[in-house]
């Protein structure tokens, strides 16, 4: 039996009511990312009565998160706790009725069918379109639905995707085609996140909840600051698409990991995500957050933190000041993206 106190408003509402929330009380998600998105996401999640969550992230807390990461705290940055098990500790305090597993560590092809072994709807929290494909292929592959959101500056999109019935993301976005804006570049307002998180978490309680007829089979997105929003519909799939027409998967393929490789004795590791980088554009982008230095043949970028980012035009970039590849992945993403 669920707990009709503290439910009792979420209960009141037609659509939910007492077999709603029993329908949440046994389900189990996966959330994938514990920063802006993920924590939003997770406290939505958990105070309407989840049963089981799962979560995983890579990164600690730092000050600079406070900002929109609503799970955390000034103590946190402090201790620079890992967030996942920041946001566990938080959350358990919301609602100690809610079973929550707290894994600090990178969600690749090698790991993922462990993550999402039992999980009734995975949820984007990431930063970067590479881990977004492999929750995509892991789960259109075990026929698991997947609520995708990304918010950069005062926009964001965001689709909830089901095998069998929707395309994919694979489907309504080019691979290795970002703008290279990332929320550590031209940075990011609370709000955005939030409603963009709160969309994706709507859709997945319309999901487990059995209220199928009531999601919104669109690509939405908005921008808060400028007054725009559009749908656009989920049509049919792509003929060509590798995961959802042609079963092939590539992001859990071994060789399609865009693997980071660590320069022994150099503090440094290599990542070569993409076929070729504009100098010009990518001096313009980082100019705003490091020191650039552009010869025709890289571009270095040096930051306070000691750490440096060298690009080439060949899409090769070094992370220099790391020999940890979870380290030099995170700084990738923070300021390269997909």
């Amino acid at each position: 039996m669920v707990d009709s106190t503290r439910y009792s408003r979420q209960m009141l509402f037609a659509p939910i009511r007492e077999a709603g929330q029993e329908k949440l009380a046994n389900s189990t998600v996966l959330v994938v990312g514990a920063g802006a998105l993920g924590t939003v996401i997770c406290n939505h999640l958990v105070r309407a009565g989840i049963g089981r969550l799962r979560l995983i992230d890579r990164d600690y807390v730092e000050l600079s998160n406070l900002q929109r990461q609503m799970l955390f705290d000034e103590d946190d940055a402090k201790q620079a706790m890992p967030k996942a098990v920041a946001a566990k500790n938080k959350l358990e305090k919301m609602n100690s009725t809610v079973s929550i597993e707290a894994i600090v560590g990178n969600a690749t092809n090698e790991n993922i069918n462990e993550l999402i072994k039992g999980i009734d709807v995975v949820l984007d929290g990431t930063d970067n379109f590479s881990t977004r494909y492999l929750l995509n292929d892991a789960c259109f592959k075990h026929n698991i639905p997947f609520s995708y959101g990304g918010v950069v500056s005062s926009r964001g999109m965001t689709a909830f995707f089901i095998p069998n019935e929707t395309p994919c993301l694979r489907c309504i976005t080019n691979e290795g085609t970002g703008s290279g804006h990332t929320c550590d570049t031209v940075g990011v307002i609370s709000p955005a996140v939030d409603m963009i998180s709160s969309l994706q978490t709507t859709e997945t309680i319309k999901f487990l909840t059995g209220n199928k007829d009531n999601l919104r089979h669109t690509l939405k997105t908005v921008d808060i600051w400028y007054n725009q929003q559009y749908d656009m519909k989920l049509s049919n799939p792509d003929p060509s698409c590798r995961t959802c027409q042609k079963n092939e998967y590539p992001a859990l393929q071994k060789t399609a990991q865009n693997s980071e490789v660590v320069l022994c004795g150099r503090d440094t590791v290599q990542i070569h995500h993409k076929s070729s980088m504009d100098l010009e554009y990518w001096e313009k982008q980082l100019a705003k957050v490091a020191t650039v230095q552009r010869t025709p043949f890289l571009l270095k970028a040096a930051f306070h933190e000691t750490i440096n980012l060298v690009i080439f035009a060949d899409g090769r970039v070094l992370v220099q000041g790391t020999e940890d590849p979870v380290q030099a992945r995170i700084w990738y993403d923070r300021y390269i993206g997909s």
